[in-house]
């Protein structure tokens, strides 16, 4: 199923412009911005999330992650769930 798409003007500093040029042909340019927008957006996104949740960890509500050894055995008993 193809996506609805929507022509749009943008507007690019010349040196950017030149860099596409050089890195990208002409007729990929659409697949590129739209990715390079994508990944950006998600980067936005993604530090948003991470905003959200700082300071949702509490070491006093986690006494059985305080060592690494601690965290390690957490992270080795988890991967085996996932055999």
């Amino acid at each position: 199923m193809a996506t609805e798409q929507q022509k749009v003007t943008v507007t690019l500093p010349k040196a950017l412009l030149e860099r596409l040029d050089d890195a990208v042909p002409k007729r990929k340019r659409s697949r590129f911005i739209t990715e390079a927008i994508r990944e950006h957006l998600d980067l936005i996104e993604q530090k948003a999330t991470l905003d959200e949740a700082a300071g949702s960890w509490s070491d006093a509500n986690h006494p059985d992650m305080q060592t690494e050894a601690a965290m390690d055995e957490w992270l080795k008993t988890l991967r085996q769930s996932w055999r």
